[in-house]
């Protein structure tokens, strides 16, 4: 069941309000978030998408409910991944801390915006295209077994071709100036330039970062759902708490060097279950059962057996 437009524009306007509420009142002046904050955030945005998932699961039914549920996790777990990706480009470019928070909300509500569009092509396809289906568990499936050779170390941010090109477009200062993204400045003639500025360019490079992370984390939750709602408000939900767990992470998201293989076998699992979908029917209880042991398990593992490395920093 899709539920009417009235709810579509509801829940758009409420998590725009959200959104506005948090950068206006709470993160109005730029500040580090302490470790704190951020697990308070992380406790309300995960609460929050609790409830709405209640409200899913009574208005909707037990169905919708888990569908939610799993496609949350399923993108939750996904955008940890992110987070490493995140902390070498702030790393790379020295973003200030105090700045870094901004740069995420305008990342996050690029990347809601492009989701959006990308749920609504992907849906209209599978509509019109069911073959389509198999094309994405196809990819799905490549794609987890790619991860397992990729080392998110070998990023090298100015080889980003989005990024070349920007900066052939758009002068760009060398210095940051606060938590702006474009100043005004005057060449040897004294004409007015608008230029952008360092946090501007990383803004940039989030967003074509997470176009591409949302390449591999739309196709699955199809995989789990083809209903765009739960599509949709699984993808919101997920990342809209990805600020807070950023900084709540950032220091320590090296140690799960387990959950790139449990991710890896999150989408070769919902890859297969899209390539078996008319021949043999995956339940969603056992789907959200499976994901939650393939990424809990991954968790636990790299939590019991730490790199030599990591250990030997927690100990000194």
């Amino acid at each position: 069941m899709n539920p009417p437009i009235t709810i579509w524009i509801i829940v758009n306007i409420f998590v725009l309000a959200m959104l506005i509420l948090d950068l206006l009142v709470f993160h109005r002046h730029a500040h580090e978030v302490s470790m704190k904050e951020a697990a308070g955030w992380s406790v309300f945005w995960i609460a929050l998408s609790g409830v709405f998932n209640l409200g899913i699961y009574f208005f909707m039914g037990p169905q919708a409910g888990l569908e939610f549920l799993t496609g949350y996790l399923i993108e939750k777990a996904l955008s940890v991944d992110n987070l490493f990706v995140f902390v070498l480009i702030f790393s790379y470019f020295n973003v200030p801390r105090k700045y870094q928070h901004r740069v995420l909300f305008w990342g996050i509500l690029g990347a809601m915006i492009m989701r959006g569009v990308m749920i609504a092509l992907g849906t209209a396809l599978i509509t019109q295209f069911h073959w389509i289906i198999y094309l994405f568990g196809a990819f799905l499936v490549f794609t987890g077994i790619r991860m397992l050779w990729q080392d998110d170390e070998q990023i090298e941010p100015e080889r980003n071709p989005v990024l070349r090109l920007f900066r052939r477009i758009v002068p760009v200062t060398n210095t940051y100036h606060a938590q702006k993204f474009l100043v005004k400045k005057d060449d040897a003639a004294g004409r007015t330039h608008l230029m952008a500025t360092p946090l501007l360019v990383v803004l940039v490079l989030i967003e074509t970062t997470d176009l591409i992370f949302a390449v591999d984390s739309i196709p699955a939750v199809f995989a789990i759902t083809l209903n765009p709602f739960i599509v949709y408000t699984s993808n919101i939900f997920a990342i809209l708490g990805l600020r807070a767990l950023y900084f709540l992470l950032a220091g320590v998201v090296h140690k799960f060097h387990y959950l790139k293989m449990g991710l890896s076998a999150v989408l070769v699992f919902v890859g297969g279950k899209m390539l078996l979908m008319d021949i043999y029917h995956i339940s969603t209880p056992l789907s959200l059962v499976v994901v939650a042991v393939l990424i809990g398990g991954s968790v636990g593992a790299s939590l019991a057996f730490p790199k030599p490395d990591t250990l030997e920093k927690t100990q000194t």
